[in-house]
């Protein structure tokens, strides 16, 4: 998590045009997520695990004012650019911690996380994480997870990164992708089989579990409590 940390730290200022680059749609996929927040009650309490520089957090705030976030990263650069993001916006508090050992400090009716819970090293790290973010939900709550994720099988995963490295390659050099974010993905990045995970989310208890929104190796996913 270190060096994860100082990665972030680096790129803060750069990473809303870098996130665009190396990932495919990547407003249509928090679009996705925001659109499936249950609309019942706009007056939510809602967490933004890895929150990056604020984009889902303010994408939520847009769609529902009386929400309360809390906004928590690792990188104190990244928390304080999503500070001026959200700037305009009252009942938001920033919070600079690990989530994998984050101890949830209240509960909550969303429970939401972007391009972050990949980072936990192994399977069992996840579930038992995702077990945290259940006895952290409110009854009916909702958790919506936007991730990169592995294929079921090596050719499905093999097809997936091809199709990856052809979206970069429209935005980025080869050489850049074969020396910088092809690297950084294998060493900092753990991410699972998607249909393993929607097995763990209901095996943990999750009901009305999802997949919202996919594209080859990255996918919104998540369920009810």
């Amino acid at each position: 998590m270190e060096t994860i940390k100082k990665h972030f730290e680096s790129e803060a200022k750069e990473f809303d045009e870098i996130i665009l680059r190396l990932i495919p749609h990547y407003e249509e996929m928090i679009d996705g997520m925001v659109a499936s927040i249950p609309v019942e009650n706009s007056k939510i309490n809602v967490i933004d695990l890895g929150c990056g520089t604020g984009t889902i957090s303010k994408k939520i705030k847009s769609k529902f004012p009386a929400a309360s976030i809390t906004c928590l990263d690792l990188a104190e650069n990244m928390i304080e650019m999503s500070k001026l993001k959200l700037a305009a916006y009252s009942d938001v508090r920033f919070q600079v911690g690990d989530f994998s050992n984050y101890e949830f400090d209240d509960t909550y009716d969303v429970v939401v996380s972007s391009l972050a819970l990949h980072h936990l090293i192994t399977d069992e790290d996840k579930i038992k994480f995702y077990r945290k973010i259940y006895e952290s939900l409110r009854p009916k709550g909702v958790f919506l997870n936007a991730d990169v994720v592995l294929g079921s099988c090596v050719q499905v995963q093999e097809s997936y990164m091809e199709k990856w490295r052809s979206f970069m390659k429209k935005h980025v050099s080869e050489e850049e992708i074969e020396n910088r974010w092809l690297p950084q993905y294998r060493e900092e990045d753990r991410p699972a089989k998607l249909m393993a995970q929607m097995t763990w989310l209901k095996d943990i208890g999750f009901n009305k579990t999802d997949v919202i929104w996919k594209y080859y190796n990255f996918a919104v996913y998540g369920g009810f409590k």
